[in-house]
């Protein structure tokens, strides 16, 4: 019997393999579908099956594609993939090879989100300059949600319990379809009347469409306008919506933006506590402090001796005044003898003090007579002595 026209299993698996990869409709193939059997390995790749209301295949995601991922896969979810199709040798079966994995009839919704957040990114809205600071003990805090549903029903609770003294207001909006955007809108300007310390807004979890309502630029836009602080508090802790980024703070889920709104106020007795404990610590230290001080004034000697430092300041102002005495006279006997000087220089120069010593001043007319060539025979002369004066007549002129 002739085996030579038997093939292989592993023949046949590489000859078929062969073909899938060199047809090149199969190298980019779009598929779309739904997960099941859906499996996260410990190495980051993604082991699942996409299937339709008939159909089924296998299909892998590489960790060097799946951190790419913007969602997080799950079974039952409506999937849109890229990538190629082959043939698993091991197993002979086919399988897409997946490149890119996105949420079915989300993709449009995903450009849009990430086209917005850089776009209010550019314009500062995210930056941290902006975010105002979340009162730690609010009086007053508003919600801006459904009136009905879980979301509330946890924030109400969860304040109730860790603050009962908050008063809570309540502002009901639509957080889902057409009319959300606007009404949120609405309800963030309304909620600036209201004397809040704090705004809570959000809604809990669902797809992306649902949350869609909080991607909208003019929500974005009215939260980065508001005068009151805001926590977002939208869907889960995995979700991020654009009022994330815009709003003072962001909580993951609306049981934790209620817990970051207002304060236990088991913490709060127990921190009044031990304020009131360190505050008589620090009363009773400082009541014996300035009792010591006061029996050290009581004892002191001055206290006890009080005339001592009268006397002292007695004794200290007569010698200030036998100084200031002291100072007078040097200063009178100084300016006394410079007056004495300056007289005897007076005198030296007074030209009554030559007269004494036998001069005498001859005048003609008024004037001093210094040389004889000023006067003429027969002129009326006057001499001045040291006392008194003398006319004469000149008879005659000697000029040798």
């Amino acid at each position: 019997m002739n085996n030579n026209k038997y093939l292989t299993v592993s023949a046949i698996t590489q000859y078929l393999k062969s073909k899938f990869d060199s047809d090149e409709h199969l190298r980019t193939v779009f598929l779309k579908g739904e997960i099941s059997n859906y499996k996260s390995h410990s190495s980051g790749h993604l082991y699942f099956s996409i299937k339709d209301e008939t159909s089924k295949i296998n299909a892998i995601m590489f960790s060097s594609s799946a951190r790419n991922l913007t969602f997080n896969p799950s079974d039952g979810a409506k999937v849109l993939v890229v990538g190629r199709i082959s043939i698993y040798e091991a197993t002979g079966n086919y399988q897409i090879y997946v490149d890119e994995m996105i949420e079915d009839g989300v993709g449009n919704l995903y450009l849009a989100f990430e086209k917005l957040k850089e776009q209010l990114s550019k314009e500062g809205l995210f930056d941290d300059k902006y975010k105002k600071p979340i009162p730690k003990i609010p009086k007053r805090v508003g919600v801006i949600t459904a009136p009905t549903g879980a979301a509330i029903k946890d924030i109400l609770s969860t304040i109730k319990r860790r603050f009962p003294v908050c008063e809570v207001i309540l502002f009901p909006s639509l957080v889902q379809g057409d009319g959300a955007k606007d009404d949120l809108v609405k309800n963030i300007k309304l909620a600036d009347n209201y004397d809040l310390d704090l705004l809570i807004v959000g809604r809990g979890g669902g797809s992306i469409e649902d949350l869609w309502p909080f991607n909208e630029e003019i929500v974005a836009r009215a939260i980065f306008n508001s005068k009151i602080p805001i926590i977002s508090a939208v869907g889960h802790e995995v979700d991020y919506t654009i009022a994330d980024f815009v709003s003072d703070l962001r909580a993951p889920t609306p049981t934790g933006a209620a817990e970051m709104a207002v304060p236990n106020i088991v913490d709060l007795i127990q921190y009044l506590d031990n304020l009131k404990i360190r505050f008589n610590e620090y009363m009773y230290r400082k009541i014996n402090y300035n009792k010591l001080l006061l029996d050290t004034f009581k004892n002191s000697f001055i206290l006890k001796n009080p005339m001592i430092m009268y006397d002292n300041k007695k004794q200290n102002l007569d010698l200030i005044n036998e100084r200031l005495n002291n100072l007078i006279n040097n200063k009178l006997d100084k300016s006394r003898n410079n007056l004495e000087r300056i007289i005897e220089k007076l005198e030296l120069l007074n030209p009554l003090s030559v007269l004494k010593r036998g001069y005498s001043i001859i005048y003609k007319d008024d004037q001093v007579i210094t040389k004889t060539s000023l006067i003429k025979q027969n002129d009326l002369l006057k001499i001045k002595l040291f006392k008194g004066d003398i006319d004469v007549v000149v008879k005659e002129v000697n000029n040798g």
